[in-house]
């Protein structure tokens, strides 16, 4: 939900959908697994991370401590999901 509400600025979140895997947790785009906007790392319980996308689909990794930290890399999410537009 903290990524819809990051994402409601630049798309309709109708569009934005989810999918759980073994080892992270998909946020997408049209519910398209081809389209991720970010994966959240959970798993571990002392290191938890989220991976960004740019237009060339590169992941990039960001340390985070809580789901606060999420905001911080708010501009990368929405240029991610600018990208499917």
């Amino acid at each position: 939900m903290l990524v819809k509400a990051i994402l409601r600025e630049v798309v309709d979140v109708s569009r934005i959908a989810h999918r759980d895997a073994q080892t992270y947790f998909a946020i997408l785009f049209d519910d398209n697994n081809r389209k991720p906007i970010i994966r959240l790392y959970f798993n571990s319980p002392t290191n938890k991370y989220i991976v960004t996308f740019d237009k060339d689909k590169k992941e990039t990794r960001h340390n985070i401590i809580s789901l606060d930290d999420i905001y911080q890399y708010a501009n990368e999410i929405k240029e991610a999901a600018k990208n499917y537009l």
